[in-house]
C-alpha cells in the first residue's frame, strides 16, 4: 500500500513539473526520485512499528548518504580530467569504475558494515582480514 503515495507523488510531480520548460524531461527524474523517498521513509515506519526494528540514523541514512558525495564529487572531478585527456565514452566508463572502488572505499572507511555483514559478502572473511591489518577495523578480543 505504501507504494501508492510515492506512485501518486511522482505522477503529480510529473504532471506538474515537467511541462516547464527549464525542468522538461528532467522532472521525470525528481519525480521518480520523489516516488522512491516516500516509498522508502513509509517502508522504514512500517517496518519499525510492525518489526520493532531499531535503526541508526547515523548508519542507515547519514554514512551512505556521505559515501555517496563523496563518490560523486571524485568521480565527477576524475570524469573532467580523464574527459580531457581521453574524450568520450571511454572516460566515462573510466569515471564510473573509479566511482565503485571510490563508494567501497568510502562504505569501508565509513565503516557502515558490522563484521557480520562483511562477512556474508563473497570473501567476506579474507576483505575482513585485510581491513583488520590495515587498521580500519579492529580484531575482536576473546574475554
Amino acid at each position: 500500500m505504501h507504494l501508492v503515495y510515492g506512485v501518486v507523488a511522482k505522477l503529480i510531480l510529473n504532471i506538474v513539473l515537467i511541462p516547464i520548460p527549464s525542468i522538461g524531461v528532467n522532472g521525470a527524474a525528481i519525480g521518480t526520485i520523489a516516488c522512491n523517498l516516500i516509498a522508502c521513509i513509509i517502508g522504514f515506519g512500517v517496518l519499525k512499528k510492525n518489526m520493532d526494528v531499531k535503526f541508526k540514523v547515523s548508519k542507515y541514512i547519514f554514512k551512505p548518504i556521505v559515501a555517496t558525495l563523496i563518490m560523486s564529487v571524485c568521480s565527477y572531478a576524475i570524469y573532467l580530467v580523464i574527459n580531457s585527456i581521453i574524450p568520450g565514452k571511454i572516460a566515462t566508463i573510466l569515471a564510473i569504475g573509479m566511482a565503485v572502488i571510490i563508494y567501497a572505499l568510502a562504505v569501508v572507511t565509513l565503516k557502515i558494515f558490522t563484521k557480520e555483514e562483511i562477512h556474508m559478502i563473497p570473501y567476506g572473511q579474507k576483505i575482513y582480514k585485510v581491513l583488520e591489518k590495515i587498521g580500519i577495523y579492529k580484531e575482536e578480543k576473546m574475554v
